[in-house]
């Protein structure tokens, strides 16, 4: 990972953080002592660098069976490779990143987001059973998806759900984990949304972070989810190019 760490240089992106340091994902590179292209592979991500390499654009591990891939390039020559590669099957969007700042967060605000939280919904910690239940459901699986078992996500994990009826409709959950961070993933069942619950669960997620001295870092794939980053306390950094790709292994 040290070779290609300098490939990677000034992305501000966790996941890349991720798997160079350690912890979770995969990379590649065009040479392994003296590397001038990479690739980095963590959950649906897929992360371009250094000089365009067209083997390393077409690098889909059969393994990685997820229906849209997010391809994102360093460089609009990486983007030429990519929209020549997959043309008809890739979408072009705008993700949304978020300064990584320490002392952006009122806790009194936060804490009055979880207390707001109507009575018939309860914030839980993420136990086993949660984190077994969270994985079953397509809606929320990527709460704790980049985990291999909940050993593993109780080491280096964060997350709280919001249960109706003992059933778990929203979750707040770390997608990945680097070194004193989180990135942190939101989920809510499609017809609980709107109600408050996902500013309820991230504020208490936010909150337990800020215990820990675990920066809970934030991007954003949609408007709706950079609206609740604002609300949070989070301020815009920048948009930046993204691919979703149809995987024709899913």
């Amino acid at each position: 990972m040290h070779k290609i760490a300098p490939i990677f240089n000034g992305w501000n992106k966790t996941m890349i953080w991720s798997c160079l340091q350690g912890y979770m994902g995969n990379a590649w590179a065009d040479d392994i002592q003296n590397p001038k292209s990479a690739q980095i592979i963590i959950g649906d991500f897929y992360f371009f660098a250094g000089v365009p390499n067209l083997e390393l654009v077409k690098n889909i591990p059969d393994n990685y069976t997820s229906p849209c891939i997010l391809m994102i390039p360093g460089s609009d020559e990486w983007e030429i490779l990519i929209e020549e590669e997959y043309k008809d099957n890739c979408n072009k969007f705008m993700r949304y990143s978020f300064k990584k700042e320490l002392d952006v967060f009122d806790a009194q605000k936060l804490k009055t987001y979880v207390s707001s939280l109507p009575e018939e919904y309860i914030i839980q910690k993420i136990d086993e059973e949660h984190f077994n239940n969270i994985r079953m459901e397509q809606w929320s699986k990527d709460l704790c998806s980049q985990f291999s078992s909940y050993r593993h996500y109780e080491r280096l994990g964060q997350g709280f759900v919001v249960t109706h009826n003992s059933n778990i409709v929203c979750g707040a959950s770390s997608y990945t984990v680097y070194d004193k961070g989180i990135e942190i993933e939101i989920d809510t069942k499609e017809e609980y949304r709107r109600k408050g619950l996902a500013l309820a669960c991230a504020s208490k997620l936010i909150l337990e972070c800020l215990n820990n001295g675990i920066y809970p870092s934030w991007d954003s794939a949609n408007r709706a989810s950079a609206e609740l980053a604002a609300k949070l306390g989070y301020h815009f950094e920048s948009e930046y190019v993204t691919y979703c790709v149809t995987n024709s292994k899913h």
